[in-house]
């Protein structure tokens, strides 16, 4: 067995012809899978709004402060993760390694298919993560009177919307 010297980094000690091209796809891989749950955790928000209220005695109001015999309708919205996003990441990766087996002549070009696709994903996690967050902050979500659309951040983030009576209580 021969042993390598401290200077050599393990990638100089193999002698696995295409080491570099190896060792980038685990980079890759690595950018997909930090890519994917930092995405994962920063997609995460909530907010809510109830027009109306209660009154001293009991009763019910409107946006308006007019009585109303029926409690108004609370809406929530909440922001997640949309998995055309996870699609994408999976899709650049696996088109990054299509490129490389298909139209890569030397180890320089390999790299750099790789290198873009790795820039991509990052990219595209970050941006839809902005896009997202931004998008979902500016939904006018006290302009809500019960009826109405909200436009939400397709394809970029996925947003659930509920409504319930208000609770008291």
């Amino acid at each position: 067995m021969s042993q390598t010297s401290q200077s050599e980094s393990p990638l100089q000690a193999s002698s696995l012809p295409g080491v570099e091209i190896i060792a980038r796809v685990r980079r890759l891989l690595v950018v997909c899978l930090a890519a994917a749950a930092g995405y994962s955790i920063f997609m995460t928000s909530n907010k809510g709004y109830c027009p109306g209220g209660v009154t001293a005695d009991g009763s019910f109001t409107d946006a308006a402060g007019n009585l109303t015999d029926t409690a108004p309708l609370c809406v929530s919205l909440t922001l997640h993760a949309s998995p055309l996003v996870f699609i994408a990441i999976a899709a650049i990766a696996f088109s990054a390694i299509t490129m490389v087996l298909r139209r890569a002549t030397d180890i320089p070009s390999a790299i750099r298919y790789l290198d873009r696709a790795a820039a991509a994903i990052a990219i595209l996690a970050v941006v839809s993560v902005v896009i997202s967050q931004v998008w979902f902050a500016m939904i006018p979500i006290t302009d809500w009177d019960g009826t109405g659309t909200f436009f939400y951040p397709f394809p970029f983030g996925s947003v659930e919307l509920t409504t319930e009576p208000m609770s008291v209580g």
